[in-house]
């Protein structure tokens, strides 16, 4: 079968043939029908050899969907036919955070030993991902179905819109009509966050980006109105924010943010473009500050924003391309061409 995969450290990847994969146990193998591109996958082609534990090469790809194909003896046969998307941390299920259902702390996916390299954490990253004609998954409990949802729309969900959701979900005690909240950065996951924010009820959502066409989504999506830079936001919350998500996490974004927090205001840091955040309690923040950095999203969560895409109330701005121009893709993923997410159709497999 075809497969867009990494074969060296440093360097783009290619489109390889690879043997298809045959399920033992309670594996799965899913026909791919759509798989998401992510900045992430950048990371890992950027890291050097010592710096992820994992081997080459490398099936890319932890934004997928796709139909249930073949199943392992083991496995649960109920699955097979049945179009599903892949939620990515492929967590031990054992952990005490697993059993809280706390799955993307796994504590078995994150090396306690200072200085190691991080550890395989699911497709794509660590083991063999989804941009391919055919995957395989390691049990059905990290599957979610997808019933009448367009693959191309389902696939960006396992990762953009469970981030996004998970990153606002947490502080569902505070987002209600009285509530002022601030989306920094509407891309791939930001242009999701003002929806999610939008369905849980906040009063008030206010965005921040640079490009003048993503501010412009932010309000056709339901922002109230979008702000060029974090500086020209503040005349708008002259009481503060009580909730910020920084889906940049720039230099630029995130520090100042912390001087836009109303007492007890929190903000998530989701971005990963090289923010410091300086906080405590002699810095001149507000009383009751809380900043958080949260990682991916459970599976509960990925269950309930595949619910609201088919509440239609989540839209994903999202464009197809074939499998083979995986390799160009990430080229203009890389330069910033990319409006939305891109999603790679793999050609059906034949067996």
């Amino acid at each position: 079968m075809l497969a867009v995969q990494l074969t060296e450290w440093g360097s783009p990847p290619v489109l390889r043939q690879v043997p298809a994969p045959e399920p033992v146990g309670e594996e799965l193998v899913l026909q791919v029908t759509a798989a998401g591109l992510c900045r992430s996958d950048l990371h890992v082609m950027d890291s050097a050899a010592a710096s992820f534990d994992c081997p080459l090469p490398l099936t890319l790809g932890h934004e997928v969907a796709g139909t249930v194909l073949a199943a392992g003896p083991d496995a649960e046969p109920g699955w097979l036919g049945e179009t599903v998307v892949v939620h990515g941390v492929w967590s031990c299920g054992h952990c005490r955070n697993c059993v809280r259902g706390r799955e993307n702390y796994c504590l078995r996916l994150r090396p306690r030993a200072t200085g190691a390299p991080p550890a395989p954490i699911g497709n794509g990253l660590g083991y063999h991902g989804g941009l391919a004609q055919a995957m395989l998954v390691p049990s059905a409990r990290h599957l979610v179905r997808t019933a009448g949802l367009d693959p191309v729309v389902a696939a960006p969900l396992t990762d953009a819109g469970l981030t996004a959701y998970h990153a606002v979900h947490e502080h569902a005690d505070l987002i209600d009509a009285h509530a002022t909240c601030v989306v920094i950065g509407v891309g791939g996951l930001g242009h999701l966050g003002v929806q999610i924010l939008r369905d849980m009820g906040a009063g008030r959502i206010l965005a921040v980006d640079n490009r003048a066409d993503a501010r412009a989504m932010a309000v056709r999506l339901g922002a109230e109105a979008a702000y060029h830079d974090v500086d020209s936001l503040r005349a708008a919350v002259t009481d503060g924010a009580d909730v910020i998500i920084d889906f940049a996490g720039a230099p630029d974004t995130a520090q100042p943010a912390t001087r836009l927090l109303a007492p007890g205001g929190r903000l998530t840091v989701v971005g990963s473009a090289g923010a410091l955040i300086e906080v405590g309690k002699t810095v001149g923040l507000a009383a009751g500050w809380r900043v958080t950095a949260p990682f991916w999203g459970p599976r509960a969560d990925l269950v309930a924003v595949i619910d609201m895409a088919r509440r239609g109330v989540l839209h994903v701005a999202a464009t197809p391309y074939p499998l083979a121009e995986g390799a160009e893709i990430y080229r203009r993923l890389r330069a910033g061409d990319i409006t939305g997410r891109a999603v790679l159709i793999p050609p059906p497999l034949q067996r």
